[in-house]
């Protein structure tokens, strides 16, 4: 396909794949049982950090954590106590971890506006990789066991980053559709990236917008280099597209 053809493919798949009903069964079906901005946010930044393996598992364990939490997230977090004793594991996510973002959690809504804060410490800053970055600076600034630190990855050191663009889409993306939420105005949708991982990168490298063969942060620059000359204001909604196009096997 030449680049008018693509982009009119991709343009069509995004449209036909942003829709809940493809998603009902999505970890983003999680956080959508909350209304409050607060519970939101922490239901999808939990959800997104374990969001590897498949989809059932994932979900499994999600709802195991809202039952940990009596289901209202962010009173637990503001009220949470130290304990490594919660009973839980999710693959290498165990109890040790949680327990660990629970009180970084806590520290973020109490000191730094919450989630959405953390992500925004300078408010000139438009540039996704810092944002990320200085998120995980703020995040890894209390004691914690060193284990705890591979679950916030560091695009410094080229990871993708896949959960936390992933969290990141959710937060900011127009909820006209009803599956992201654009609960956060202060990230601008044209700022965001793919969650890039085997499928979506494969089915890119497909459809020829990838050369590189890793799956790493100079991958996810190269594609959302493609992908915002088709469309400069919204890239990401493109990851419907290669997800939708994975999922059901098109290619």
């Amino acid at each position: 396909m030449n680049q008018a053809d693509l982009k009119e493919y991709l343009d069509y798949k995004a449209e036909q794949y942003e829709c809940f009903d493809f998603l009902k069964l999505d970890p983003i079906s999680i956080p959508h049982r909350f209304i409050r901005k607060e519970d939101i946010e922490i239901a999808a930044f939990l959800v997104a950090t374990i969001a590897w393996g498949n989809r059932q598992s994932i979900l499994k364990s999600g709802n195991r954590l809202m039952d940990l939490f009596d289901n209202a997230p962010y009173h637990f977090i503001m009220n949470y106590a130290d304990s490594k004793s919660i009973p839980f594991v999710h693959r290498t996510f165990n109890s040790i971890d949680l327990d660990f973002f629970c009180r970084s959690l806590k520290n973020l809504y109490q000191n730094f506006n919450g989630l959405e804060g953390a992500f925004n410490l300078n408010p000139k800053e438009n540039n996704l990789k810092t944002r990320i970055s200085n998120f995980r600076s703020v995040f890894l600034d209390i004691p914690h066991e060193s284990r705890s630190e591979k679950h916030i990855s560091n695009p410094l050191k080229n990871s993708a980053c896949k959960r936390i663009v992933m969290f990141l889409r959710w937060m900011v993306r127009s909820n006209e559709k009803g599956v992201d939420f654009g609960l956060w105005q202060h990230i601008s949708k044209s700022e965001l990236y793919i969650p890039l991982d085997v499928h979506t990168g494969n089915v890119a490298r497909s459809l020829g917008i990838l050369k590189r063969k890793q799956n790493d942060w100079k991958t996810n620059e190269e594609l959302i280099k493609k992908l915002r000359k088709m469309d400069e204001l919204d890239p990401a909604k493109y990851d419907f597209a290669l997800f939708g196009i994975g999922v059901n096997k098109e290619l």
